[in-house]
């Protein structure tokens, strides 16, 4: 039997979870609580009624005392059977009070009985004792807990019996006595909390509908202006949220701009020596022409091996934490370097612990020292010193690298992280991408880089301190 789409639209309505919903039934659970607590207070005096006041006790010396003017036993009898009547309708009345309430008067001379009930006889339960004064007693008759009521004066005696109200009668009897109450006070209650809410919710309804009025690439402040306060915390992390899109987006459209530009001279090369190769009669141009476009397809590879990584570096998404000896690792990256540094006879050194394990972001840590140990090679001028240092203090991961080459100008020193930014006066070429690379691969660690001073006075040196996990 297939349901129709009215009926699936409703119990999708239904079983949505709604904050007005949410509301009411946590009214709705309040109060019942409020029922139980209620229902515990009767029954916590209800069973201190027994002992604190006992009220069948006083009902009994009551009627016992009103009896002392009757002297005739016919009188007495009357009296005692029109209280028996009433007592019993109004416990019926009541509702609350099992069975039946029954009379029974003697003489309390001879001990005839004057009046009793029918149906008292056969409960056989004892009279009092001759001289007892008034008492209650819960005798067991039959399966059947009774209180007993026994008291007497100079002329009667009196007996009450009525069956012991147990404490699960007195539960259900007061709990339903109960209901009636809350269920006059649920409107009264329910209604302010469900337009209370429906109020609530309505400027948050309103500020929903002007987001999803925007067009999508509007990414201004919402210019909401809450005026609950309970709305100004949304507000304001909505408006953060915008302000770093558009930061990142405008930094995104910079980078393809850039990324676009430089491009294009590479390109450009190897349009123009891919021509002369082609046009060409003579093999010495032919040779020149085919080194320089080599040249220029070794650039544009270096930069879009650059722009991927810088792409990857940008992404929310991190690799895992990898365990590595450091110390290794570093000495492996310098050996790689050797060659081209042997090539412009450059002396590179490392001062770094046989060993340090540590569990790092390999991918980040590979491309601040990559970037870095390339940088200071192809920068520094021929026979100079490439020096390389990493050392741990407790809590960060120390890695140095210096040179001694034509350095870097305090006043270019705030810039050399920008993406494509070249700094002026060097001969050497590159993308101007590779320091931009490192302080993301920094950021991405969660530690700081920062530029100084090189060896002995001259160059530049990078200062990267990154909080490592150690391994176990």
């Amino acid at each position: 039997m297939t349901t129709s789409p009215l009926l699936r639209r409703l119990w999708t309505t239904l079983a949505e979870p709604t904050l007005v919903r949410r509301s009411v039934v946590s009214v709705s659970i309040a109060f019942v609580l409020v029922w139980a607590v209620l229902l515990t207070y009767n029954f916590i005096n209800y069973k201190q009624s027994f002992t604190q006041d006992p009220g069948l006790l006083k009902y009994g010396d009551a009627l016992l005392d009103s009896l002392t003017p009757y002297n005739d036993p016919a009188q007495a009898a009357a009296a005692v059977a029109s209280t028996n009547h009433w007592t019993n309708v109004r416990r019926r009345q009541i509702g609350q009070l099992p069975g039946v309430a029954m009379h029974e008067l003697r003489d309390s001379a001879t001990g005839l009985v004057v009046y009793a009930p029918a149906g008292l006889e056969a409960l056989n339960i004892p009279p009092p004792e001759q001289g007892e004064s008034s008492s209650i007693s819960e005798p067991i008759v039959q399966g059947e807990h009774y209180r007993v009521y026994a008291g007497r004066n100079g002329r009667w005696a009196l007996r009450i019996i009525q069956i012991k109200r147990s404490d699960t009668d007195f539960l259900n009897s007061s709990g339903r006595n109960l209901v009636p109450y809350l269920l006059l006070a649920a409107p009264f209650v329910l209604l302010p909390v469900w337009l209370s809410v429906r109020a609530g919710l309505r400027p948050l309804q309103r500020l929903a509908r002007r987001i999803a009025q925007r067009n999508t690439d509007d990414l201004q402040p919402v210019g909401f202006n809450a005026r609950h306060r309970e709305l100004k915390p949304l507000e304001q992390a909505l408006d953060t949220l915008l302000a770093r899109m558009r930061q990142k987006v405008e930094r995104e459209r910079a980078f393809v701009q850039d990324a676009a530009h430089e491009i294009r001279t590479p390109l450009a090369v190897i349009t123009a020596q891919a021509h002369v190769m082609a046009r060409s009669q003579s093999e010495d141009e032919r040779t020149q022409a085919q080194a320089h476009l080599e040249q220029a397809i070794a650039r544009t590879s270096h930069l879009a091996q650059q722009l991927l990584d810088l792409a990857a570096l940008d992404e929310a998404q991190r690799p895992a934490p990898r365990d590595l000896d450091v110390a290794q690792w570093l000495r492996a990256a310098l050996a790689q370097a050797a060659p081209q540094a042997m090539a412009q006879q450059i002396e590179l050194s490392l001062d770094a612990p046989d060993t340090l394990p540590a569990r790092l972001d390999l991918p980040a840590l590979e491309s601040i020292a990559h970037n870095l140990i390339d940088n200071a090679v192809r920068y520094t001028t021929a026979g100079g010193n490439v020096a390389v240092g990493l050392r741990h203090d407790g809590a960060l991961l120390h890695l140095v690298v210096q040179d001694d080459g034509p350095g870097i100008a305090a006043t270019e020193r705030s810039r050399v992280f920008e993406r494509f930014y070249r700094g002026l006066g060097h001969a050497a070429n590159g993308s101007g991408l590779g320091l931009a690379i490192v302080q993301q691969a920094v950021r991405r660690m969660g530690g700081q880089v920062q530029v100084g001073d090189g060896l002995n006075g001259q160059g530049v040196g990078f200062f990267v301190s990154i909080p490592p996990r150690h391994s176990a």
